[in-house]
Parts: C-alpha cells; structure tokens; sequence
C-alpha cells in the first residue's frame, strides 16, 4: 500500500496547524496562555492545531474510518470561564482556514470546533488505522518563543506507516556547528515519511523539498551532540561527561521539543544525549559499557 492520499492529507494538517501556531506565538498574548487541570502550561494554539488536524484529515479522506488519539479534551473549554478562549480558538481556526485560498471548509461554529477538538479521544489500538497527535510538542517553548512541533503518524495495524513533523521555527538552513555553510534565514521545514520512501524535508511554505539523510561523521571530534533545553529534562551534566570522555569538542546544542529530531534526521548534529536526572543502575551500566567501546574502539 502506497499510503499517498494519506502522506499528503498528514502534510496539509500539519501545515495548516504550524500556520495557526506560528499567528499565535507571533503576537502572544498573556490571556493566550492557561493552565489545565494538571497545571501544565496550554495555550488556544494547542487547541487549534489540534482541532485543525483533526479537521482536515477527515475531510480529506472522507472515506475511512477517522481514529485520532490527541493529548486534548474540550472538558476546560466548556466551562464558563473557558468560553472566551473557545471563542478565540473558533476565530484563528476560521482565520487560518480562510487565508488558505480556496478550500471546502465553510464557516465554522463552536460546536464544529468543540467537536473536531474531542475527536482526538480515540483509545487507538493494534487493529485497525489510528492516526496519532501532538498538537504542540514543546509548550513551553513555544511560550518562550522558541522551538516546537506539530507531531502527526499514522499507525496501520499497530506499525507506523507514515510520520510527519512541522517545525515552524527552525531554520531551513542547518543549525549546530554547521550553520556557517548556510547564508538562509528562512524558517518553517516540514519533515515527512513513508514505509520504504526514506526522509523529506519540506519548506513549510512548499517552495523546496529534498530528501534528507543523517549525518555521516564516524569522528567524534567533528560531531556535535544535540541535547535538551531544558535542564529538568536532562542531566546536562552527565552529557557533557560523556561527550567529554568521547572527545566531542563541539558544544552543545539545546533545543526544544521533536524539531531536534527533525534536525538529526537531516544531519545538522551526530549525537543525542538525553539522561533522566532518577537514572537506573542499568541505564548507567549501559552508559558506561558505550563509553568503554568508544574509548577502545579509536584506540583500534
């Protein structure tokens, strides 16, 4: 199965929620940013993209059966005091939709978007075709204006089969050690994968697309590692010992969410060093072993 139609409705979701996440960080607003029941940060943008995504799969492959599993609910939304953010999610999701061009999406009402919103409840499972959602990877980023990521795959009895990944702000040219090769300052790539087609980097405006490879340095010394920003979220420590102990003389390069890997997957950095701060014994154990078979292997 060729998984065409799919690839390319996956590739419009994902771009027209970047569209919408990208009009929201742009302008910011303090009233934009709220906190769920679990007190983790949320802006309208997650709600957005996810509404949007959920939106136009649907109506691109009208003919199969539609199951999203996506990390939001509408519960906060229908609230009273959730019912200005709701009315400002509607208005960017029309917004978005209409700056588009022609499409075949009329105007859409609360009910439309509260509803495209909760077709994200889909437990998803081994049998059957789930589609699987992150409407914003890397909040906290994205309030901070940094990096994000609309994270969109396909799972087709229980195998991915296609995986898309927006990453409105990272740079079309490369970044790390080697961003000096490159005179661009445009931003927005779209990464995207089919089963047996290999990696495709797309400007997020479709202006230029081309396939993409990991990076091919087998020398420590000429890699760079990439590593999360935040520090909470990684040992920062225990990286920088162990790219010191493999002779990595590039510093690090910090940055948020799932764009890293979109970055990797293109070879801008060689490495990813991520260490939970609670590492097991056997985490450690598995460290150290790596470590020993670099340090004996370039003694070879």
């Amino acid at each position: 199965m060729s998984y065409d139609k799919e690839l390319a409705a996956a590739k419009k979701a994902a771009t027209l929620a970047a569209h919408l996440c990208q009009k929201v960080q742009k302008a910011l607003l303090q009233s934009d940013v709220h906190s769920k029941s679990d007190k983790s940060p949320v802006t309208v943008a997650n709600y957005g993209s996810q509404a949007l995504v959920s939106l136009t799969l649907e109506r691109e492959l009208p003919s199969q059966q539609f199951s999203l599993v996506a990390e939001e609910d509408s519960g906060d939304l229908r609230e009273e005091s959730g019912q200005d953010t709701l009315r400002r999610i509607t208005d960017l999701v029309n917004d978005t939709i209409a700056n588009e061009g022609p499409h075949s999406f009329s105007i859409l009402t609360i009910d439309d978007v509260l509803k495209a919103i909760d077709s994200g409840k889909s437990e998803g499972g081994s049998i059957g075709r789930h589609w699987v959602l992150d409407p914003i990877d890397g909040t906290k980023g994205f309030v901070r204006g940094d990096q994000y990521a609309i994270a969109l795959a396909l799972l087709d009895e229980g195998k991915v089969v296609l995986g898309v990944l927006a990453c409105p702000n990272l740079p079309l040219a490369t970044i790390g050690h080697n961003e000096q090769h490159s005179s661009s300052n445009e931003v927005g790539c779209l990464f995207f994968a089919k089963v047996g087609d290999g990696t495709y980097l797309q400007a997020l405006d479709g202006s230029t697309q081309t396939k993409v490879n990991v990076s091919a340095v087998d020398n420590p010394e000429e890699a760079s590692f990439f590593e999360s920003y935040e520090a909470a979220h990684s040992s920062h420590d225990l990286s920088s010992t162990i790219a010191e102990k493999l002779g990595v003389k590039a510093p690090p390069v910090r940055i948020d969410s799932q764009a890293k890997y979109g970055a990797l997957s293109r070879g801008d950095g060689a490495i990813y060093l991520n260490f939970p701060h609670k590492i097991s014994v056997r985490t450690l154990y598995f460290s150290l072993t790596l470590l020993f078979y670099f340090d004996f292997s370039m003694l070879e």
